[in-house]
C-alpha cells in the first residue's frame, strides 16, 4: 500500500503504523442511500492539487488528487472504509490466503469484469501490476551506479520481492503468489483499491501481439541480480518507460486507451489545471454501484476561494487547506445547509533535507533543523484551528497512536523543540550555505511555512532561495534535483507497515532526499515480515530514532482534516486517510 503526497494542511504520510484490520464477510456491496436522495444527478468536488497522470502508482504521480481520480475510475479486490477496515470486494473477484507456510495468496477475477473498451480484466493486468510493484527485474546497485531500475513504483517493493514469478491459470483469470517469508501487508499489496494500467494497452504500445505475449515475455526474463547486472533490456525498458510516464497528462488524451476505466466512472473531459469531469461507467456492476451520473473535480488551492465556491453553489463538496478563518467561514454557512466535518487526519506536513549539495554535511543539516521555527509554524497555520496542536515529534507516528509518546520521548526530537540560532551558527562556523526550498506555491499554508523558515534560517547565515512550484508541478519535481529542501505532506492509508520503507529505505520508491542508513534498512527489512503489532511498534521506534539521529529533517505538525458539503448532496462521510471523503463516493447522492 502506497503512502500519498498531499497538499492539504493535514498532510501526513509517512508511516503505516496503524494495524491492519480485516473486515471478514463484508463484500463491499452498494449501501442504499437514505432520505430524499435519488439515483442520478451530479456533484462538484473541489480539491487543492491538480490532476496530472492516469497512473498514480509512479513516484512522480503519487499525489492525493491522482489517487482519488483513480479510485473513482478503477476497481479491485478491496477498499478501506472510514474505520480503517479492509473491505473485500467479492463482486470484483476473490482474494484468498490459501496457505500460511509458505504464505500463498490466490487472486481470482470474476467473469464480466472488463475495461471500458470491452477487454476483460485478467491475470495479465495483475501480472503487470506485480512486475511494476515488485522490482523483480531490477538489477541496479545505487551505490555502484550499475544496472537498471525499470518500473518507477512509488511504494515499497520489499514484500513482493519475496515472491517468485507468479503462477497464472490457463484461463488467465487467476494469479497465485508464493512468498518466501511471512509478509505483514499481504492483503493490501496487490490488486487494489484499483488496477490502474491495462496490460493489453501496454502490450500494444510495446509492440507485442497481445496479453499472452506480454505474459510470455515476462516469463522469459530472469529475476534481476544487482551483483550481476545485465545490459538494459530494450523491450522491458520500453514497457517500463510507458508505465512510468506514458499515462502522464494534464489534458484528455486523443488516444482513449490512455485513460481506460474498469471502475464506476470514466473520465469525460479535462481542463488543464482547472477541472476534470467523470461520467458513470454504465457497464460497471462489479462493486459498489454509484448513485451520481457525473462528478466534476475542480482544483482550487485557495481556501477562501473554495469556501466561496461552496457558498455560491459552484461546489457541493470541498476539501480545503484549512485555517481557523476557513473554519469560521464554513460554520457561518450552516444556515445555508452546509455541514462541516473536522478531525485529525492521518497526515503531517514536514521539511525534508537532501543528503546532497550543501546539506550533504550533517553539521549543516543539523544547523538548518535548529533554525526551523516549528512552534511558530504550528501557531500560525493550525493553532487557531486546533488550540491543542503541537509540533509533531515523530517521523513515524502521530499522537493518536499508542507508540507515539514513547517514541517522541526517546528519538532525539527534544533537541529541536525551540529555535537555536546560536547553536546553528556554531555548527556553520562562519559558512553561509545557499538552500533552495521547493514547495507548492499555490498552497497558502506551505507559503506561510516557507516564509517563517526563511526568516528564521536567514538569522543563522543561511541564504534561502524560493523554489516554489505550481500545484500540478511540485509533485513531479520531488527527487529530481534542483532544490535542497522541500516542504510537503505525507498521507497514510491507515493500514499496514510498508509505508515506512517506501519513504526511508535506501532507494525506496518515495525516498526523495536520498536518505540511506544501513542499520535502518535492516530494521525495515525485519519490519515488513513481522506480523506481531507490538514488535512492529518496537521496530518502528528504533527506525524513528535512526532517522532523527541522521538529521533527516523535521516533521512540522499533524494535519487537521476539514471537509464541508452542501445539503444538496447526501452520503458524505469523513475519512482520516489519503482517500478522504472519496472513500464512499458511490454513496453520494443528489437530493
Amino acid at each position: 500500500m502506497r503512502f500519498g503526497r498531499t497538499s492539504k494542511a493535514v498532510g501526513i504520510a509517512a508511516i503505516a503504523a496503524i494495524a491492519l484490520s480485516a473486515c471478514a464477510g463484508n463484500s463491499g456491496g452498494n449501501t442504499p442511500s437514505t432520505g430524499a436522495a435519488k439515483t442520478g444527478g451530479t456533484a462538484t468536488v473541489v480539491e487543492v492539487n491538480a490532476f496530472n497522470t492516469f497512473n498514480p502508482n509512479t513516484a512522480d504521480g503519487n499525489t492525493d488528487i491522482n489517487s482519488k481520480v483513480s479510485y473513482a475510475t478503477h476497481s479491485g479486490f478491496y477498499y478501506i472504509d472510514n474505520k480503517l477496515n479492509v473491505v473485500h470486494n467479492d463482486k470484483f473477484g476473490k482474494m484468498e490466503k490459501v496457505s500460511d507456510n509458505p504464505l500463498t495468496v490466490k487472486y481470482t477475477i470474476n467473469d464480466g469484469v472488463k475495461w471500458s473498451d470491452g477487454t476483460p480484466v485478467s491475470a495479465a493486468d495483475l501480472l503487470l501490476q506485480w512486475a511494476a510493484f515488485s522490482g523483480y527485474y531490477d538489477d541496479a546497485d545505487p551505490k555502484a551506479k550499475t544496472g537498471t531500475s525499470y518500473f518507477s513504483y512509488a511504494g515499497d517493493n520489499t514484500g513482493l520481492s519475496l515472491t517468485d514469478f507468479p503462477e497464472i491459470s490457463n484461463n488467465n483469470k487467476t494469479l497465485t503468489l508464493k512468498y518466501s517469508k511471512p509478509f505483514a501487508d499481504w492483503e493490501i499489496v496487490l490488486g487494489g483499491p484499483g488496477i490502474d494500467v491495462p496490460a493489453h494497452v501496454l502490450a500494444q504500445k510495446a509492440g507485442l501481439k497481445d496479453t499472452q505475449a506480454l505474459i510470455d515475455f515476462f516469463k522469459s526474463k530472469p529475476r534481476g541480480d544487482s551483483k550481476a547486472p545485465l545490459p538494459a533490456d530494450a523491450k522491458l525498458k520500453a514497457m517500463s518507460d510507458m508505465w512510468n510516464t506514458g499515462f502522464d497528462t494534464k489534458t484528455l488524451p486523443a488516444d482513449p486507451t490512455l485513460f481506460l476505466s474498469n471502475g464506476p466512472y470514466i473520465v469525460k473531459s479535462m481542463n488543464q489545471d482547472q477541472s476534470l469531469t467523470m461520467v458513470r461507467n454504465k457497464d460497471y456492476n462489479w462493486g459498489p454501484t454509484p448513485n451520481l451520473d457525473e462528478i466534476t473535480v475542480r482544483y482550487i488551492g485557495s481556501a477562501p476561494a473554495q469556501v466561496q465556491a461552496l457558498k455560491n453553489g459552484e461546489a457541493d463538496i470541498i476539501a480545503p487547506q484549512a485555517s481557523a478563518d476557513t473554519l469560521e467561514q464554513l460554520k457561518a454557512l450552516s444556515s445555508q445547509g452546509v455541514t462541516v466535518d473536522q478531525g485529525n487526519q492521518l497526515a503531517f506536513d514536514h521539511l525534508d533535507l537532501n543528503f546532497s549539495g550543501p546539506l550533504a554535511d550533517q553539521n549543516v543539516r543539523t544547523a538548518f533543523m535548529k533554525t526551523v521555527p516549528r512552534k511558530d509554524i504550528v501557531s500560525k497555520i493550525i493553532g487557531k484551528l486546533d488550540p491543542n496542536a503541537k509540533p509533531l515529534d515523530s517521523q513515524i507516528f502521530v499522537p493518536q497512536q499508542a507508540a507515539y509518546a514513547d517514541s517522541a520521548k526517546n528519538n532525539g526530537s527534544s533537541a529541536y523543540q525551540d529555535v537555536d540560532i546560536d547553536g546553528a551558527k556554531k555548527l556553520l562556523n562562519g559558512a553561509t550555505p545557499e538552500i533552495r526550498i521547493m514547495y507548492n506555491k499555490d498552497n497558502p499554508n506551505r507559503v506561510d511555512a516557507f516564509s517563517l523558515i526563511r526568516e528564521s534560517a536567514t538569522k543563522a547565515g543561511f541564504k534561502i532561495v524560493d523554489g516554489g512550484l505550481g500545484k500540478s508541478d511540485w509533485g513531479k519535481a520531488l527527487g529530481k534535483g534542483g532544490y535542497d529542501a522541500t516542504i510537503f505532506g505525507w498521507i497514510n492509508p491507515g493500514v499496514g507497515v510498508s509505508g515506512v520503507p517506501q519513504i526511508f529505505k535506501t532507494a525506496g520508491g518515495n525516498n526523495f532526499n536520498q536518505f540511506s542508513n544501513t542499520d535502518a534498512d535492516k530494521l525495515m527489512e525485519e519490519l515488513v515480515v513481522t506480523t506481531d503489532r507490538s514488535k512492529q511498534d518496537d521496530l518502528q521506534k528504533q527506525i524513528d530514532k535512526k532517522i532523527w539521529d541522521s538529521s533527516y529533517g523535521v516533521p512540522l505538525f499533524q494535519s487537521v482534516n476539514v471537509d464541508a458539503y452542501s445539503d444538496r448532496i447526501t452520503g458524505v462521510k469523513l475519512m482520516p486517510n489519503q482517500t478522504g471523503v472519496w472513500w464512499n463516493f458511490w454513496e453520494w447522492a443528489q437530493k
